[in-house]
């Protein structure tokens, strides 16, 4: 590790999915949402409060991290992927998709009375 640092990749990290070492810049950084939420969120610009978790910006390792259940322990409790899942697979649709209302998103024209 101390190899690493000292070729200028700047401070090593560990994916929570598959357990290989990268920089900051290769991986993602992952909070607990706080609050009593289970969520996870991603912390874009890698400020967020907290303690992090890191994963490598691939189908392959989010796919382990869920198996290996992985978020639960390096977030304490945090379970809920979605956010993830949205920010690094878009446009895929969620496995746990909610189900439709059955009400339009927007008004008819004419029906705003």
């Amino acid at each position: 590790m101390a190899e690493l640092l000292d070729h200028g990749l700047g401070p090593v990290r560990t994916c929570i999915g598959c357990r290989k070492q990268g920089s900051r810049s290769e991986l993602v950084r992952l909070v607990a949402q706080g609050n009593g939420s289970s969520a996870v969120l991603v912390d874009v610009r890698r400020r967020m409060a907290g303690r992090g978790a890191w994963l490598h910006p691939s189908e392959k390792c989010l796919a382990l991290a869920i198996k290996r259940r992985a978020f639960g322990r390096a977030l304490a409790g945090a379970a809920e992927t979605g956010a993830v899942e949205r920010y690094l697979m878009p446009g895929t649709p969620l496995v746990e998709a909610q189900a439709p209302t059955g009400k339009p998103s927007k008004p008819e024209s004419g029906s705003e009375n």
